[in-house]
């Protein structure tokens, strides 16, 4: 039964991952996500559902071991912050190129380098664009709420599957340090191997019967021709998953003449910040990507004919601005405002910000 308790962001990745029936965690602990793996290291899940816990000894060796985890076909798992994500880049290409699911999550911290330990947003581009090598996409899911830590595990794990392609949750120190009422879900039970065939196709490395060919994970292939099927097959998947994925929330757009565009924690901000301009009369709305990739696109260019003006908000130095102005495509003046290095923006911070814009662009 559905039960509500108070919980930090972290530690609910780490309950949701046991509830929904994960079979593996391999991490390595790094501020500001290091509650994931205490948490779930105090739980002790492998006695309550069987599911390995496991403290590697690198990023790199984390990133390996979810690597043979889904090639055997289980719900694996692992979680970083900046520098660490950066670590499993490798790792996480080689699986998209194999066409396998896992779940990744990157609880942000401020950059580039070893940074700081606070919040920040300032790995969109790493996430969105491809941090690693070749052409490929992860499903990236931007939690604005400790609720929302707790449901895009389960989501994640779906959409990993439903697609055989890694699933990134981009969190942020304030989302995962954040305590909240979170309402947790019932248990799942781990999959058998006959129910993951079942569900998701015989395409797992979990011994050959004589019914079916050899399965072979890899994402090696030396035949160029063969290689560019492949990549033409990845970008097919990616137009299915821009159809058919896109999340995002609005709040106020209605009679909206300016747009806040924001994810995560940005995104709270902004609606404190709408409330605060809109008492002084500025008409302004919030569009909250859900999906960074699939990106909400589409909605933006519907949005964009009945405004003056949209502002990105973001945690950095300005990088899911050019997903906006590619939306936009010139048709309005774009820009942005963020902090950076680990400082949050305020809402008074964010009103005065757009009332400098509106005043710069003279609408």
């Amino acid at each position: 039964m559905s039960e509500y308790t108070l919980m930090k962001g972290n530690e609910v990745i780490a309950e949701a991952a046991i509830r929904c029936g994960c079979d593996g965690y391999f991490g390595y602990p790094i501020t500001p996500q290091s509650e994931v793996l205490e948490t779930l290291a105090a739980r002790q899940p492998w006695l309550e559902t069987g599911m390995v816990v496991l403290q590697a000894e690198s990023e790199v060796a984390a990133i390996n071991m979810v690597y043979g985890g889904a090639g055997a076909g289980k719900k694996v798992m692992t979680s970083s912050s900046s520098p660490g994500i950066s670590l499993k880049q490798e790792g996480i290409t080689y699986i998209a190129g194999a066409e396998l699911p896992c779940l990744v999550v990157n609880v942000v911290r401020g950059g580039p380098g070893l940074g700081t330990i606070q919040p920040a947003q300032s790995d969109y581009f790493q996430a969105c664009k491809g941090g690693g090598h070749g052409d490929y996409h992860l499903i990236v899911l931007a939690p604005a709420s400790v609720q929302d830590m707790h449901d895009f595990v389960f989501l994640g794990f779906e959409l990993a599957f439903k697609y055989r392609n890694p699933v990134m949750i981009l969190s942020d120190g304030v989302i995962g340090q954040m305590m909240e009422k979170v309402k947790l879900a019932d248990y799942q039970p781990r999959l058998t191997n006959e129910e993951i065939a079942e569900r998701y196709g015989d395409w797992a490395t979990t011994g050959k019967p004589a019914t079916r060919k050899r399965n072979i994970i890899t994402s090696l292939e030396l035949d160029s021709a063969r290689q560019e099927q492949f990549n033409f097959k990845l970008i097919e998947k990616y137009k299915r998953v821009a159809e058919n994925e896109v999340r995002f929330e609005e709040f106020q757009v209605d009679d909206a003449e300016y747009l806040l565009v924001a994810y995560g924690s940005s995104s709270r901000i902004c609606q404190k910040a709408i409330e605060l301009a809109r008492a002084e009369g500025i008409k302004v709305g919030l569009l909250r990507p859900i999906t960074l990739f699939p990106y909400p696109t589409v909605e933006i260019q519907r949005l964009v004919p009945h405004l003056k003006a949209v502002m990105a908000v973001e945690m950095s130095a300005g990088q899911m601005v050019e997903d906006v102005r590619l939306a936009v495509n010139g048709k309005i003046p774009v820009t942005h405002y963020g902090r950076l290095g680990g400082m949050i923006p305020s809402p008074n911070e964010v009103v005065d910000a757009l009332k400098k814009f509106i005043k710069e662009i003279g609408k």
